[in-house]
């Protein structure tokens, strides 16, 4: 990611996260469950209290995109939660399809070429450091 995509990142996510989280990550979790039914047993959580969740995480991430060295542990063990939950590396595809959607809703005119591709780099980024935190696990029998 360039710095011009970490600043058009956090910009963009300034005006998404002063929707309720509910209600964004709602609109999230509808779009993802439309597209890929069979992910549901995956959350064991009412959907508002993950979608709480998923956008403080966000945040978090997107609050230290600058510095992601100081972050990566808790990468790491994300992925690592997401395993648990029965998360594969085709899903990362899925799910991202499904956030860079909600984005696009969220910012409306805001969403512009720039900035789809800031967030697009900006995902495929995280999601390799979380396929690859998985891959170098050693596997338990």
């Amino acid at each position: 990611m360039t710095q011009s995509d970490i600043q058009l990142v956090k910009y963009s996510w300034s005006v998404v996260e002063r929707i309720d989280p509910v209600v964004a990550g709602g609109i999230f979790y509808k779009r993802l469950l439309d597209t890929a039914p069979h992910l549901r047993p995956m959350f064991r959580e009412p959907i508002p209290m993950q979608s709480k969740k998923l956008m403080t995480m966000i945040g978090y991430v997107i609050n230290r995109l600058d510095k992601l060295d100081t972050i990566l542990t808790d990468i790491k063990q994300l992925a690592q939660r997401h395993v648990q939950y029965g998360v594969k590396e085709e899903h990362y595809a899925i799910v991202g399809s499904a956030l860079l959607w909600t984005l696009e809703q969220a910012l409306a005119a805001l969403w512009t070429v720039e900035v789809k591709e800031a967030w697009t780099a900006c995902y495929q980024l995280l999601s390799s450091a979380m396929i690859d935190a998985v891959a170098e696990t050693p596997q338990r029998a």
